[in-house]
């Protein structure tokens, strides 16, 4: 409860521009902040804050690399950060200065427009900041000019025309991001993979060591946590690499070992259910029916 407490919560526009000291945005529910000639000191805003609206953030730099639990080194022409609504930003383990351009978008700024419900379909923006979008330099100069039609529509044309002219520009921007996602999925095949190794590994000691019987399946949550990134990037991380996302690999382990267990013990269909982490048999032989197009003991027959 104490740690709600520190966080702060923004409710508008106005009230970040005036935490840097900036006047008021001209529009409501937009701001383009431009401080890339003029640093923005971090400590200005509370070290962890909730948003009510999108945040699309450029820093200049962020250091050409991406953690992944382990260094990685990438472009050094600065990249993109996101965030939606309600979801808490910030840390207390940097003070440096944020250089770069920052749009926010009030999501009744898209009311009314297919881009409001698009826009949840991005999966960028639950990823973590250790996941951000590197830019190579011709893909900083396509995202940069973006924002710069951006700024100007804002800053020099507010007329009927306005809003769909930026909302068009916004889901161009968007569009952009996702997919030069796809192309830093590509060039960090190695690394992917070697998270790939170590998500079979993991699901592997979860079901030897018999977690499953006390904790129930495997979650997406528990596989990120272990694998140090957030669920939105695993699951978009194997859909690059097989073609599935992180609850489809994982019902693949979970069929994989039933086959094993089915085949080479004498355990009855409702046992393995239980030790595989499922509530309820029936469960299982939905499951395992959908996959294999033969029910559990239509499986073991077929050894027989």
């Amino acid at each position: 409860m104490k740690k709600e407490e520190n966080i702060h919560r923004f409710h508008s526009l106005g009230e970040v521009q005036r935490a840097f000291g900036l006047p008021q945005p001209q529009h409501p529910l937009i701001s383009f902040i431009n401080n890339t000639d003029n640093r923005i000191k971090v400590k200005m805003l509370p070290h962890s804050h909730v948003l009510s609206f999108y945040k699309i953030s450029y820093r200049t730099k962020l250091s050409g690399k991406l953690k992944y639990g382990q260094g990685y080194y990438d472009f050094d022409e600065g990249g993109l950060l996101f965030a939606s609504p309600n979801q808490v930003v910030g840390s207390t383990d940097s003070n440096e200065d944020h250089c770069g351009c920052t749009i926010l978008i009030h999501p009744d700024f898209l009311w009314n427009y297919p881009l409001s419900k698009k826009i949840k379909q991005y999966g960028f923006f639950s990823y973590a900041v250790n996941e951000a979008l590197h830019l190579s330099e011709t893909e900083r100069s396509t995202i940069l000019s973006i924002f710069k039609l951006i700024e100007e529509e804002l800053n020099n044309r507010i007329d009927d025309f306005s809003q769909d002219v930026v909302i068009s520009q916004i889901e161009l921007l968007l569009n952009c991001c996702n997919r030069f996602y796809k192309r830093q999925f590509t060039t960090r095949k190695v690394v992917h993979n070697d998270l790939l190794q170590k998500l079979e590994e993991t699901l592997d000691d979860y079901f030897n060591a018999e977690k499953s019987l006390a904790q129930g399946i495997p979650t997406v949550q528990y596989l990120a946590e272990t694998l140090n990134i957030s669920p939105s990037y695993l699951s978009d991380m194997l859909r690059s690499l097989t073609g599935q996302n992180a609850r489809q690999h994982i019902h693949n382990k979970l069929i994989e070992k039933a086959k094993e267990k089915i085949s080479t013990t004498s355990s009855s269909m409702s046992e393995i259910a239980y030790e595989l982490g499922f509530e309820h048999p029936s469960s299982f032989n939905k499951l395992f029916k959908s996959k294999t197009s033969f029910s559990p003991l239509e499986f073991r027959r077929s050894f027989n």
